[in-house]
């Protein structure tokens, strides 16, 4: 039976929170049991949405009013931090999450809404009397209706990322949101209905479990940027798509991070951040350290730490505390993972197995135990290929010529990370390495104010940072010639 205590999610459309032209079940994944419903959407709602945004911009003056923009930013911040705590809960209940880590996306996600609260207020453009009498300026204008489609693994602070800077350039927005965490879009749908700020129409939400509201997003003429963080297949796809209009867009696409351990590193601190860099999120991140490149001369012990590490994860319901891993988000995608790690024992060697902890046929649960795979093919399948679970290869190298060729060797260019006491190597290797983010010593460090996303296959532009406002905005040159009077 659903529980009750758990409010129906509902669409926030045109300032208003509305039902949707079906209802769709909401499981939770520790136990497939049924938790809720919400409203689902078809293209008839994000037309909807999409009409109420086209209003916003032509007709009220979000577009121009910077202090509104930032005014409302703030206003959001407070509301989810009013309602921090049941955002907490229910990420841990319907998404999976550890309470820890349900806390950890929330306390990103309220900073940086007043990050771009009051980045809406100091952004500006240029100006200079190019020739005698003849000056010159640029201003930033919104590029038009923004669409945003985030992804089901962090709903909160990865909506967050690609709304709030768009808010703040001054663009409406019209946000898909995944089926499999309907509940908690219905609550932060609720955020933005008591966010008084909001004028109706700027800021447009709805939930689709299928696939005909989101691709309108993309199709749309009256859309003019889209912001998307997911898979890389489905990333091409949208450029396919977009390219009629030669549509502006963000893609954070997916990621496969190597983790560099050198000789020198202190294993003592890089066995607990590999071990929390393959589990945080249950490996459902676009950021999980799901390479570990060991140098030679220490691999057999980090092999052996790390294996004893993983094994001792107590995975359980997101909102036990003695949980240090909850579930996949579903059992479907509990049971791929676990026949990628299969597949991977052909040509590879296991040295922690993982598995679903009730393998089942009837079993509704998504447990899946941590997996490490030790590949000496850089080719291989489990290397090149995203799994979005608990799973980590295990590779060895000589040196840092072999290190930067080893973690170079995918499609994918999102993060790295480098373990050393050399002061000089993680900028001399960094260099080297073909990824947006580098870490030292440290993982999974993300900071409003620097910019984030991938090279090659791991996305296009940049979010966080002056650089997320910009991909949101045109810039206007303006030229105004004012002779001196003779």
């Amino acid at each position: 039976m659903a529980d009750n205590r758990l409010s129906p999610g509902r669409h926030f459309i045109d300032g208003h929170l509305v039902d949707g032209p079906a209802t769709t079940l909401s499981f939770a994944p520790a136990s497939g049991t049924v938790l809720g419903h919400f409203a689902d959407a078809d293209e008839t709602t994000a037309q909807t949405a999409i009409d109420a945004a086209r209003r916003a911009f032509t007709e009220s003056d979000w577009t121009r009013d910077r202090e509104l923009r930032s005014r409302a930013l703030f206003q959001l911040a407070d509301e989810m931090s009013t309602r921090r705590a049941e955002l907490i809960d229910l990420l841990a209940r319907e998404n999976g999450k550890i309470l820890a880590e349900a806390a950890f996306e929330i306390d990103l996600a309220i900073p940086k809404l007043r990050y771009y609260g009051a980045l809406a207020l100091v952004e500006g453009g240029r100006a200079a009397e190019v020739k005698p009498g003849l000056y010159s300026m640029t201003l930033t204008e919104p590029a038009g209706i923004a669409g945003v489609i985030a992804p089901w693994n962090s709903p909160i602070v990865l909506s967050v990322r690609s709304f709030a800077p768009a808010l703040a350039a001054g663009c409406p927005v019209v946000m898909k949101l995944p089926g499999q965490t309907g509940l908690v879009n219905g609550l932060l749908n609720e955020i933005f209905a008591a966010t008084a700020a909001l004028p109706p129409g700027v800021m447009n939400s709805f939930t689709e479990s299928g696939n005909a509201a989101a691709p309108l997003l993309v199709s749309s003429p009256h859309v003019e940027v889209v912001s998307y963080t997911g898979s890389t297949q489905v990333g091409r796809m949208i450029m396919a798509q977009a390219a009629a209009q030669l549509k502006t867009l963000s893609l954070e696409l997916g990621g496969k991070s190597p983790m560099l351990v050198f000789d020198d590193a202190d294993l003592d601190a890089v066995v607990p951040a590999l071990t929390k860099a393959v589990t945080t999120f249950t490996g459902q991140f676009c950021m999980t350290g799901s390479r570990i490149l060991a140098q030679h001369g220490i691999a057999d012990e980090l092999r052996e730490r790390m294996a004893k590490s993983l094994s001792a994860v107590r995975v359980g319901p997101g909102e036990d505390p003695a949980s240090d891993m909850g579930p996949m988000i579903d059992r479907p995608n509990a049971e791929r993972v676990d026949r990628m790690v299969a597949e991977a024992a052909r040509y590879a060697s296991v040295i922690e197995r993982g598995g679903l902890v009730n393998p089942h046929s009837d079993a509704l649960d998504a447990y899946y135990r941590p997996s490490l795979v030790e590949v000496d093919d850089t080719t291989a399948p489990i290397v090149q290929q995203e799994v979005f679970g608990p799973v980590a290869t295990f590779e060895l190298f000589d040196d840092e010529h072999t290190a930067v060729t080893m973690a170079n060797a995918t499609e994918y260019g999102l993060a790295a990370s480098i373990w050393t006491r050399d002061v000089d190597r993680p900028l001399r290797v960094g260099r080297e390495l073909q990824a947006g983010t580098v870490w030292t010593n440290t993982w999974a460090i993300v900071h409003d104010q620097f910019e984030e996303g991938g090279f090659k296959q791991s996305g296009v532009g940049r979010l966080n940072g002056l650089r997320a406002l910009e991909e949101f905005q045109e810039i206007k040159h303006l030229v105004h010639a004012a002779p001196r009077s003779a």
